[in-house]
């Protein structure tokens, strides 16, 4: 351990600390989180969390429910008991509303039933991340000016000569993804995730690209050769301020 790739010092990467018995779950989540900019931790039980945590500082654990050494829910609830504050979600084989509860109450921030897509953890991952740090470096009272545009991230306005642009919710979550990650290109998956909007629906592929392409109606002056919102063949998509 660490399973991940390594932060670089210039850009460190968001760790997240993976605790489970089965290690080809293990090992299949660490693959998947990987491939979208994490660098993902190992451990096979939660025997030593606190050391763990000192020793190697992730920003969120990813915790199974029930393990032979122990309940991931009362391992959870020490940490909190510590005062150790960080985000938690619980994994489990039983998706009952009592787990849940049991779960929540001994302070995790979210709970996943087993079987499970990677996509949808990586989705619970980005919005606990979003609601207890921020998903970025972006100054979250401070708007973001580019060209003649401002995106305002406390009234989730976006703006061009003081007149603001309408846009669907989802289409802003999607624009504060972009512009909490300067230069830095986003996977389709990642963007799924981070612009996740449930009053919208179920998203997909498709509804990431509609969803660029009207924000590139909305600020590009040729949306055919965008400046702002560029696409990186293969990956996704970046913004380029």
């Amino acid at each position: 351990m660490p399973a991940g790739k390594l932060a670089s010092m210039e850009t460190p990467l968001v760790k997240v600390l993976v605790v489970d018995d089965d290690p080809a779950l293990r090992h299949l989540l660490a693959d998947y989180l990987n491939r979208h900019n994490y660098d993902t931790l190992l451990a096979p039980d939660a025997s030593d969390l606190a050391t763990r945590i000192q020793r190697y500082s992730p920003d969120l654990i990813v915790l199974d429910r029930m393990m032979p050494d122990g309940d991931g829910a009362e391992a959870c609830r020490r940490l909190r008991q510590q005062g150790e504050d960080i985000p938690v979600i619980l994994l489990t084989a039983r998706d009952e509303t009592v787990d849940r509860v049991i779960g929540l109450e001994a302070g995790a921030d979210d709970y996943l039933g087993k079987p499970f897509d990677p996509r949808e953890l990586l989705a619970r991952i980005e919005a606990v991340l979003r609601r207890k740090k921020g998903a970025s470096a972006l100054n979250k009272d401070k708007p973001v000016a580019f060209g003649p545009f401002v995106f305002n991230p406390v009234t989730r306005q976006l703006s061009k000569d003081q007149d603001i642009i309408r846009l669907t919710g989802g289409e802003v979550n999607l624009l504060e993804a972009l512009v909490s990650n300067p230069g830095k290109p986003l996977s389709r998956d990642r963007l799924l995730a981070m612009a996740r909007d449930d009053d919208e629906g179920e998203r997909n592929d498709r509804a990431i690209d509609i969803a660029i392409l009207r924000l590139r109606r909305a600020i590009e002056d040729d949306p055919k050769q965008p400046r702002w919102i560029q696409t990186v063949w293969g990956v996704g998509y970046r913004f380029s301020p």
